[in-house]
């Protein structure tokens, strides 16, 4: 479709309606799925007009086919079906409008859509979005909870009910949304994503009733799927009953077999929390009285002992020690000092028996030169006439040399 135009030479509208419709024409058949979002089949009218859907996006396409086409799937197709398509894109040029002509239509079955599920989940659980490590805790009392359900409907009556039930000061974020049907995804989708931009949201619930598999199929879209792996606040799914397991279960935070499990694992009974404070200081009570009590045992053990019941016993045992010790230190000294006195005694007498004065006592003089040398001999007392002095025992005096 390269053209020459300018402001100058545009082309009419009919002329780019016919050259786009030109170049759709030349475009083969294609098989297209989708969900039957409306339908309409006018009474004697030789074509049905449908509208096909992405489930995941909100993108729809127009579809046109004979009456005897749709007859052959009309007692199974309905509304919120699923159905692959095959067809030819067509251009309406008077309105500039784009639809598929279609040529077959088949329905989806529960078994093909089971076997797609399936692929996604294998899919999904190789990228490691069901990995138990990306778990995250649930707080153990959330001020703010956010909850994704139908408006009015029984799975959030019994999550409010139960929670406010369960502890009165909890509050909710509510967010309803289709749960079935073409729009459910989408819906979802935005509401889980805006709950999970609210900073004071501590933990989103997506819940819905039971349904068929064809009902729960929004809750097992890849895109819903990817939304919830991609939240910052713990999400739990309460969807469906017991048995039902679509793939938001496996990607979830927790999952809860029904919208009153939600309730009851997202907030704590208080009742049963006030048992487990009384339980706990109970406990604590017992702990500190056994603690007690085995302390004044203790203490009355310690107590009753004969130190603590005499405490001076052991110092007049001591004392009467220390004064044995200090009687026999007293002797022994005392043997000590009269022995020493003895040998005193003892070397003081021979000194004085030896001594220079005793000898004088006897009557012996010492006789010494002028110069203090004693004479020892005849020789050293000097010549006649020399003066020597004479000690005896009272004194002394001087005496002169003879020849």
């Amino acid at each position: 479709m390269a053209l020459n135009t300018s402001p100058e030479a545009p082309l009419p509208v009919g002329d780019v309606s016919r050259l786009i419709g030109g170049w759709i024409d030349r475009l083969g058949s294609v098989w297209v799925e989708g969900q039957i979002t409306q339908l309409s089949r006018r009474p004697g009218a030789g074509v049905v007009f449908l509208t096909l859907r992405d489930p995941s996006h909100d993108i729809s396409v127009s579809v046109t086919c004979f009456r005897q086409v749709f007859d052959r799937i009309a007692d199974v197709v309905s509304e919120g079906a699923r159905v692959v398509v095959l067809a030819k894109p067509e251009w309406y040029a008077p309105r500039g409008q784009l639809s598929l002509r279609a040529t077959e239509i088949r329905p989806v079955g529960i078994g093909e859509l089971l076997v797609r599920l399936e692929q996604l989940r294998k899919s999904l659980a190789a990228e490691g979005l069901f990995a138990l490590d990306r778990k995250k805790p649930l707080p153990f009392l959330p001020q703010l909870i956010g909850l994704v359900c139908g408006r009015a409907s029984a799975a959030e009556r019994d999550v409010l009910e139960n929670a406010r039930r369960r502890w009165p000061a909890v509050r909710f974020e509510v967010r309803n949304t289709a749960v079935q049907g073409v729009h459910a995804v989408s819906q979802v989708v935005r509401a889980v994503k805006e709950l999970d931009g609210v900073p004071d949201v501590d933990v989103i619930v997506v819940a819905r009733g039971g349904g068929s598999v064809e009902d729960l199929l929004p809750f097992s879209d890849e895109e819903l799927i990817r939304t919830v792996a991609a939240c910052r606040t713990p999400v739990v799914s309460a969807i469906g009953h017991e048995p039902d397991s679509p793939l938001l279960d496996l990607v979830a935070d927790v999952r809860a077999s029904t919208p009153t499990d939600a309730a009851k694992k997202v907030v704590p009974d208080v009742s049963e929390e006030l048992d487990r404070v009384r339980q706990l200081r109970d406990r604590s009570l017992r702990a500190v009285r056994g603690l007690l009590d085995r302390e004044e045992r203790g203490l009355a053990h310690a107590l009753g002992r004969p130190c603590m019941e005499h405490p001076r016993r052991m110092v007049d045992e001591r004392a009467a020690d220390v004064e044995a010790l200090a009687g026999r230190a007293r002797r022994v000294l005392g043997h000590l000092l009269d022995r020493a006195d003895s040998e005193l005694a003892h070397t003081r007498a021979r000194v004085l028996a030896l001594s220079p004065a005793a000898t004088l006592e006897r009557g012996y003089a010492v006789l010494q030169r002028a110069d203090g040398h004693v004479v020892r001999d005849p020789a050293d007392a000097g010549g006649a006439g020399e003066t020597l002095r004479a000690r005896v025992s009272g004194g002394e005096f001087a005496v002169r040399v003879a020849e």
